[in-house]
């Protein structure tokens, strides 16, 4: 991009500090931050006044089911859709089909990604039970991460061998980023419950099956392995109250070794919701009680928990409308998350700044990202604008998911994104999209 934005006027929210100031946008970069009218003039101007300028959520687990997957969703389709909600980096999952256990395979993803993603993108290498070799070949510099799922997954992607986990934790140097279910406890419970009701187990048993005993068994042995071996943990989707007992909030988050994260579903939804939502909000780790998904707001608050994300993980309408044992966990939410986090805001639950922090700036410093997640000079030009208020709803004709559904419809939301930029290119004015230049691909400063 050769030519300068100036974004007039807006509400910047940065670094714990909302300020009326001019942001010149020039080659793709944030080039000056200055008070208003302390710019000159330009062709180009947008005029923020009365709005909020923020640094685009970087959302650290999405899976957007490429390849093998694509009849649910597609690197291009859910991008598109993130970019509509105020997401403009995305570090995407290795349980695709094939899973991306090789690191040719994962160089696949990136390949795709450059040529389809309008939004910038990271792809995590999988761990399995046998691939240790590949996952010490990934570069640190140009993915974000290892996954290591210790709970059910696609494949040969389930790691709870206890010494299969501990030459991970003791021979990769990257950050390790892991799901967390004891397995054994959720077959226990699942044998339990199939006693008492057969096939027809209800969804509400979902948390019951899933309970919290697994995620704190699974959590807390993440954390043991890693404090033994001095691993950069990162547990995703924290969904309990008593896992939030495992973290620190005492350091700073750069020099932290454990990290976590949480995601919205757990911070919007409780269990009560299943008899209204059904499948709908069947996730792995499950939606669990409303003290839960309070004390993990609590959590994220107080900053024991590091980072919000979404673990944007869609299936088709026909999948999720199966009974509770056939049906898949996950749901689509890159669209929705930013708009959800200031509905939280507007009821009083959350900062506009603590938003911006745990969406955006603390995601950057806990992955080393380069010159991403704040409004500084030199930085991309990831920006987001958005409307207090211009409210919306959530329905079909609005959806860009290529599932076409959300968990959040029939939601009326009272803020909007208005644009969103990335890497300096507007590629999201007001409904519509400009693909013309795709995202990039994330470095880290490592």
């Amino acid at each position: 991009m050769s030519n300068s934005t100036i974004i007039r006027g807006a509400k910047v929210v940065n670094e714990g500090i909302i300020r009326e100031l001019d942001i010149e946008i020039s080659s793709g970069k944030i080039s000056k931050i200055a008070a208003s009218g302390e710019i000159p003039a330009d062709d180009n101007e947008i005029d923020g006044r009365g709005k909020y300028l923020i640094p685009g959520m970087i959302d650290d687990q999405v899976h957007f089911r490429e390849p093998g997957l694509t009849h649910k969703a597609e690197i291009e389709t859910e991008a598109r859709a993130a970019v509509a909600g105020g997401i403009t980096s995305f570090m995407e999952m290795p349980n695709t089909v094939p899973n991306t256990l090789t690191q040719e395979l994962l160089e696949e993803k990136y390949q795709r990604a450059a040529e389809v993603s309008l939004a910038n993108y990271s792809f995590f290498m999988g761990a399995s039970n046998d691939n240790l070799d590949q996952v010490l070949k990934t570069d640190p510099k140009r993915v974000c991460g290892v996954k290591v799922f210790m709970g059910s997954s696609t494949g040969n992607m389930l790691v709870d061998n206890r010494t299969t986990l501990a030459g991970l934790f003791s021979e990769c140097e990257m950050l390790i980023a892991t799901h967390c279910e004891d397995e054994a406890t959720i077959q226990a419970n699942l044998t339990a419950a199939k006693a008492k009701y057969g096939d027809n187990i209800p969804i509400g048993m979902h948390p019951v099956i899933r309970d919290a005993e697994a995620c704190y068994l699974s959590s807390s042995m993440a954390v043991d392995l890693a404090t033994k071996h001095n691993t950069r943990l990162h547990i995703l989707h924290i969904s309990t109250a008593r896992e939030t007992e495992l973290f620190r909030n005492d350091i700073p988050l750069e020099e932290k070794r454990i990290t976590s994260e949480a995601c919205i579903h757990h911070l919007w939804f409780s269990q009560e919701q299943y008899e209204t939502h059904g499948t709908r909000i069947k996730w792995n780790p499950a939606v669990k009680s409303a003290n839960d998904r309070d004390a993990v707001l609590a959590a994220l608050l107080d900053n024991r928990i590091d980072v919000l994300a979404t673990d944007h993980a869609p299936h088709t309408v026909e999948e999720k409308s199966n009974s509770y044992l056939n049906a898949p966990s996950g749901g689509p939410l890159v669209q929705h998350a930013l708009p959800a986090l200031l509905e939280m805001r507007a009821q009083g639950k959350i900062s506009l700044e603590k938003i911006v922090e745990k969406a955006s700036h603390a995601v950057s410093r806990c992955f080393d990202i380069d010159k991403r997640g704040f409004i500084r000079e030199g930085y991309w030009a990831d920006l987001v604008l958005i409307d207090l208020e211009r409210p919306w709803a959530v329905d079909k004709s609005n959806i860009e998911y290529k599932c076409g559904w959300s968990p959040f419809e029939g939601q009326k939301f009272s803020s909007s994104i208005s644009k969103t930029w990335v890497n300096g290119h507007l590629a999201y004015d007001n409904g519509q999209f400009n693909e013309n230049q795709k995202g990039s691909r994330l470095a880290f400063d490592r």
